[in-house]
């Protein structure tokens, strides 16, 4: 909850009120008396406040609500990702119409397999959209996006053409059919079932993040090498070597957002304690706070109590729009050169990797000077 200072008409007492105040990172509301409240984060909050409200001597061209705010209202932030996410659930609560040009929070790039199209192809977009898709993303920038398209193609031959097609034999075609890295369909040289063949092995290749692709590759070496092919055999390795270079280039949080798990951790404002902020199936979960507080006078191991936090956490589901919002903040943040906290990638949340996680807080903790109280070890993680 936030806390609120009211400001009597006359003023009386507002410095005083001010002079209270933390000089700690927030986010604060300036109501006053008539029309929209002012919004804006902070690193340093007194010193924001008296430099909007206080009484100056001169005239000056800087900003001053003195005259006109009725009532303050602060939450203490723990970390600049904290103060953002903040930040966009109070704009759009008192902004609807303008809080994403008052945030100037862009949306991030995707590589979307249309799979609504009687021949489905990938294309780049930053909107996600209710009908039938793979988005896979967020990556850092649309040039990072559209060289991670161009080379995955490369490993299948599926359409790159974005016309919606109406396949005859005499179809002018393509290069890319000319070198053997298209089936065709335009020309008809393929049916619409084979070509939704392949479709798959790229949409499983999404899924994946590649390995159903290194799998089949890997297989094949095998099978050529007891099979004493050896020339065969080293060109599936290449292959091989080829697939993993690809998959280098997709950026650290892209993936099919289906499938986009994790766990950012951030200081917090509150004494003894870090923030969990939770993505699972690229839907953004309420946050958790985790306390190194001893409990009755008994230690409790972070295991054990990330297990009580973790263990029963109910999906929350959220409309299209507002969960590539979240997402556009948690790229922003994790791309950013201003990234406070960690990002822990996960799987797969029946089989969470409780050990990696006590680490991730250990270190976030430390970073951020919190005395942590790991009491004695939790039982052991179940295997993966």
């Amino acid at each position: 909850m936030p806390t609120a200072i009211e400001v009597p008409e006359d003023l009386t007492g507002l410095d005083e009120a001010i002079a209270q105040v933390p000089n700690n990172p927030a986010v604060f509301l300036l109501w006053p008396r008539e029309g929209d409240p002012y919004l804006a984060k902070t690193a340093l909050l007194r010193r924001r406040l008296l430099r909007l409200l206080k009484e100056r001597e001169k005239p000056s061209r800087l900003l001053n609500l003195r005259h006109t705010v009725r009532r303050i209202e602060y939450t203490l932030t723990g970390s600049a990702f904290e103060s953002a996410i903040l930040m966009y659930e109070l704009a759009r609560r008192h902004f609807p119409k303008t809080y994403l040009d008052l945030l100037k929070l862009r949306m991030p790039t995707y590589v979307k397999l249309v799979l609504t199209n009687e021949f489905p192809r990938s294309q780049l977009t930053t909107h996600l959209g209710r009908a039938p898709a793979l988005y896979c993303g967020p990556f850092r920038s649309r040039a990072s996006a559209e060289r991670f398209e161009s080379q995955f193609l490369d490993l299948f031959q599926m359409r790159r053409c974005q016309e919606d097609l109406h396949p005859f034999p005499e179809h002018p075609g393509c290069i890319y059919g000319e070198m053997g890295m298209c089936l065709r369909p335009c020309q008809q040289v393929v049916g619409r079932d084979e070509y939704l063949h392949e479709v798959g092995r790229v949409e499983e290749f999404l899924k994946t993040g590649g390995h159903s692709l290194l799998d089949t590759i890997e297989r094949a070496r095998g099978r050529y090498s007891e099979e004493t092919m050896f020339e065969e055999a080293a060109r599936q390795h290449k292959r091989y070597e080829k697939v993993q270079e690809v998959i280098k280039l997709r950026d650290e949080l892209a993936r099919d957002i289906g499938r986009l798990h994790g766990i950012a951790i951030t200081p917090s404002a509150a004494p003894g304690a870090v923030e969990l902020w939770i993505v699972r199936e690229g839907h953004w979960q309420a946050p958790r706070r985790l306390s190194f507080e001893i409990q009755e006078g008994k230690p409790v191991s972070l295991d054990g109590r990330l297990r009580d936090i973790l263990g029963a956490l109910p999906m929350r589901q959220l409309g299209m729009r507002e969960r590539q919002e979240y997402l556009a903040l948690l790229a922003r943040w994790y791309y950013s050169s201003w990234r406070d906290g960690e990002w822990l990638p996960i799987e797969d949340f029946e089989s969470l990797p409780y050990r990696k996680l006590v680490h991730g807080i250990s270190r976030v903790a430390r970073g951020a000077d919190v005395q942590v109280c790991a009491g004695p070890p939790g039982p052991a993680s179940p295997p993966s």
